[in-house]
């Protein structure tokens, strides 16, 4: 019997298709993002506070880019400028979808999330304001606004196997508003000083950009390079340059072209883009900028106490955990207060309240924005991670004490239901489900439920 000679293994060699497209899947998923990001900002906390703290330092101060144009960056300015530059492509990719295909295209279906991240903002920046009274760190107001996405939804992934897919909606929804508030506060308020020449030849790569997407032209030889020099140009504008990643991924197309078969034929290239681009922004940009903004120096647990006993800790503290809860809430029940609008029949107000919370999770944009406000002052930037962290693993933690009680809830329902349906095929569970006047459950059937 002939034996068929086997190859020999080669080490490093590239990965079959199948093995790179699942990586890429498992990139793409929620929880990966999440749970990346944690990775990154625990590892940095634990060598910013080892014994080579030193060389933590080192490494994100070290400078590299052309000094002839400016770009002579160090590592950690690398990461917040241009990594998260591909983070907000996929944020504007998300945002031009939404409001051409998605939600956000109908007016009535767009209001409650616009009216929930507008409190969601305006709340925990008037509680920092509040707090800081008195003091000359007002600059950093916009700090407890931001609602990081990748980690409230890595969380709710991870915590609700039977909460209402509403619920989830309106996260990514309210995360998708907060996004774009967040990037117009970025651009108006932490520009200091705008270079309109700079600003106007902006405008050639990324018209050039969008004349290439809307022809449906791919090539990345073609599209990246245009991309670069925007960022470079909005770069050197003043604007932070993470602006120029929404902006060009606002020229790309949502829906197929007529010849593609109509609008209603399907996803056009933003989809395309954003499936290519997740991955790189889940799984190695977003990471890389926690690794190297959230390391910082608390000195033990002293130093700690010390820190969050600052205004500017406090401030965003109280803003991530009461300002958020409040302002998206209680803004939530004012629209059903003055308004036709009423609660879905499958959620409780204390849903509503744990989502609240858990938007209270603000830590990529929140960081940037500490850094924008406060970049030179050691001192006060310190301070910012320090509450920024805090003020989010709190959120999280409270939001997910209610959620995991609610999800225990919704969870007996749907046992309740199966039971009904084996017994005379119609799910009824009118006489067993609590009622909605304790906040302990729904009033009518449970249907619709992930």
């Amino acid at each position: 019997m002939t034996q068929t000679p086997q190859r020999p293994v080669r080490l490093f060699s590239r990965g079959s298709f199948l093995e790179h497209s699942r990586t890429a899947e498992i990139l793409r998923a929620e929880t990966t993002g999440g749970i990346l990001l944690i990775a990154g900002a625990v590892a940095a906390l634990v060598w910013a506070n080892s014994p080579w703290s030193d060389a933590y330092a080192d490494l994100r101060e070290l400078t590299v880019g052309p000094s002839a144009i400016h770009l002579d960056l160090s590592l950690g300015t690398w990461a917040a400028d241009g990594l998260l530059a591909i983070f907000f492509f996929v944020a504007g990719l998300e945002l031009k979808r939404e409001f051409v295909a998605g939600d956000l295209r109908d007016p009535r279906r767009a209001a409650l999330p616009v009216v929930a991240a507008a409190g969601g903002m305006a709340v925990p920046a008037l509680v920092f304001v509040l707090v800081n009274l008195g003091t000359d760190n007002l600059r950093g107001w916009a700090i407890p606004t931001a609602t990081d996405i990748a980690f409230a939804v890595a969380i709710l992934a991870v915590i609700s196997s039977h909460l209402p897919s509403g619920l989830r909606t309106f996260l990514l929804t309210l995360a998708v508003v907060d996004d774009l508030l967040a990037i117009t506060i970025i651009a108006i308020f932490y520009t200091d000083e705008l270079s309109p020449l700079y600003l106007l030849l902006a405008v050639l790569p990324i018209a050039a950009f969008g004349f290439l997407v809307q022809k449906r032209i791919r090539s990345p030889w073609l599209l990246i390079p245009l991309a670069l020099v925007a960022w470079v140009l909005v770069h050197e504008s003043g604007v932070h340059a993470t602006v120029a990643g929404v902006l060009l991924a606002f020229t790309v197309p949502v829906l197929r072209s007529e010849a593609a078969g109509g609008p209603e034929a399907g996803p056009g290239l933003a989809e395309h883009l954003e499936h290519l681009i997740r991955p790189i922004s889940a799984g190695f940009a977003v990471p890389v900028f926690a690794f190297f903004a959230a390391g910082v120096t608390v000195g033990g647990f002293s130093g700690l106490f010390d820190s969050l006993g600052s205004k500017v800790a406090l401030g965003i503290v109280a803003g991530l955990i009461i300002g958020k809860t409040i302002g998206i809430a209680g803004s939530t029940w004012l629209l059903q207060r003055f308004t036709k609008a009423d609660l879905d029949d499958d959620l409780s107000w204390v849903d509503v309240i744990g989502m609240s919370m858990l938007a209270g999770i603000g830590f990529t944009v929140s960081l940037l924005i500490g850094e924008l406000a406060f970049g030179t002052d050691e001192t006060l930037e310190a301070e910012v991670k320090v509450g920024v962290l805090v003020g989010s693993l709190v959120a999280a933690l409270l939001a997910t004490v209610i959620l995991r009680v609610r999800n225990r809830v919704y969870k007996r329902l749907h046992e309740l239901e199966q039971v009904d349906a084996d017994q005379d095929g119609v799910p009824d569970v009118y006489d067993d489900a609590p009622s909605r006047e304790d906040g302990s459950g729904t009033s009518g059937p449970t249907t619709g439920r992930s």
